[in-house]
């Protein structure tokens, strides 16, 4: 099964997205995104294959934000396409079947696009509003999961993801949401990454049983 809990990486520079990555894995994340904004591709295959050494290192899943090539090269455990990014059926059939494909989404119907196109797994949100991201989409909020949730009604697992700290996970939970995934409130404590876990853990979800290019 994918991970509940996403570490999204975080940096000014590509070592500080390496330095927090260890971080990460040593206080127990089992899923990192490495996601380099404004970087050249040769610049994050170099970090990726970094990043896969320490990863590898604690068996902690890695996923690569948009380049997918770098996904293909690095042999990651996947890749995560932004909305603007190249289409997931395409991808599909560059990467091994055991390689995981997320996409973005901000919509009912960007999440029916998604499926369709048969990711394993779908980012939604914002949750609210983060200066993580640039040209932020609309913000959905408890009552918009809720919303796309309800008309979907789908097996693939659904990730909220956009300004989310511990006290939004039970809240956020409830909705029917599969798990989260966190940026900022790791990075500024890994100690936190336990206190995520838990509440993942112990949260009483209807589960989701998943594997790798399931049928949705």
């Amino acid at each position: 099964m994918i991970p509940k809990l996403h570490y999204i990486s975080q940096g000014k520079t590509a070592q500080e997205h390496l330095n927090n990555i260890q971080s990460a894995c040593g206080s127990g994340a089992e899923l990192v995104q490495l996601r380099l904004k404004n970087y050249s591709e040769s610049e994050v295959l170099k970090t990726a294959k970094e990043a896969r050494k320490i990863t590898a290192h604690f068996q902690t899943r890695l996923i690569i934000n948009d380049h997918y090539q770098v996904a293909k090269a690095v042999k990651t455990d996947g890749v995560h396409l932004g909305k603007n990014d190249a289409c997931p059926s395409v991808v599909r059939k560059e990467l091994e079947r055991w390689q995981v494909i997320g996409g973005t989404a901000n919509t009912l119907e960007d999440c029916e696009v998604l499926i369709a196109k048969e990711v394993d797994y779908i980012g939604l949100g914002p949750f609210k509003f983060t200066t993580t991201k640039k040209n932020l989409s609309p913000v959905l909020g408890l009552a918009g999961y809720r919303a796309i949730l309800d008309a979907l009604q789908t097996r693939t697992p659904i990730i909220a993801v956009g300004g989310i700290d511990l006290k939004s996970v039970s809240d956020i939970l409830e909705t029917g949401l599969y798990g989260v995934a966190v940026s900022g409130a790791i990075s500024q404590n890994f100690n936190s990454i336990g206190e995520f876990k838990e509440l993942l853990n112990r949260a009483p979800i209807q589960d989701q049983v998943w594997t790798p290019n399931q049928k949705k």
